[in-house]
């Protein structure tokens, strides 16, 4: 209204008490920070007086070096070696069992294997027919695997699942079974690159002199030349 123009423009309702409980807790702690300063002890010491140092306004504490030995430096690396290669070995065990019960039939990237037909003429291109050249019904050409001939269908039941939604279920849990040895796989491959990294850095301790050829990368470790000493 032109009545209240005097006052300006309307503000949100701010909560005065909550200003003044912040206030006062902040006074409070500044208060209890001032009596622990004039109440300390100037012979005081703790260690992170000489742990601590102010860089650009911002405290940083010096982490302590741990003081080992390169012959200990060495063991931890074994025992890393031996940890990571027990998992690699098991990682392949499993690998195996899978590839035995899959048989790797219809995976996915595997290179198709193919079937070569020989023929004298054209005429015999031309009337070939691949269901009849194989003995078996035209539903069955395209399976590369469980092929069974005519003569053995008539003479023995059909067994296994026929249904199509059961087959498609079973189609469903071999692809997964296939993408777990997939997976497994790369599991095993990423072991064995971390094995060779662990091995590297552990032959770097040696003081012998070296050079490197080849830069470190995602699938495999740096390598270097060492130069060649006689042993006695």
């Amino acid at each position: 209204p032109a009545s209240r123009t005097k006052l300006g423009l309307l503000e949100k309702k701010k909560d005065y008490r909550l200003r003044a409980d912040d206030y006062h807790k902040k006074q409070n702690a500044l208060r209890a920070l001032q009596k622990k300063a004039l109440d300390k002890n100037p012979d005081e010491f703790y260690f992170k007086m000489i742990r601590a140092e102010l860089q650009d306004g911002v405290h940083i504490i010096k982490q302590p070096k741990d003081e080992v030995t390169p012959e200990q430096v060495k063991l931890m690396r074994t025992q890393d070696i031996k940890y990571v290669e027990m998992k690699r070995v098991a990682e392949a065990k499993k690998i195996e069992r899978l590839k035995s019960e899959l048989h790797l039939l219809d995976a996915e990237g595997k290179n198709p294997n193919k079937h070569v037909f020989f023929f004298d003429t054209k005429k015999e291109v031309q009337e070939f027919d691949i269901a009849t050249h194989l003995d078996t019904v035209p539903e069955l050409v395209d399976r590369v695997y469980n092929r069974p001939t005519i003569a053995t269908l008539q003479k023995e039941t059909l067994k296994g699942a026929t249904d199509p939604a059961h087959l498609k279920k079973l189609a469903q849990q071999r692809k997964n079974q296939y993408d777990l040895l997939k997976q497994r796989i790369e599991r095993e491959k990423a072991m064995f690159v971390i094995a060779q990294k662990i091995q590297t850095r552990k032959d770097l301790l040696d003081k012998t002199h070296k050079v490197k050829v080849k830069k470190e990368t995602t699938n495999g470790p740096a390598i270097y030349k060492f130069k060649f000493q006689r042993k006695r």
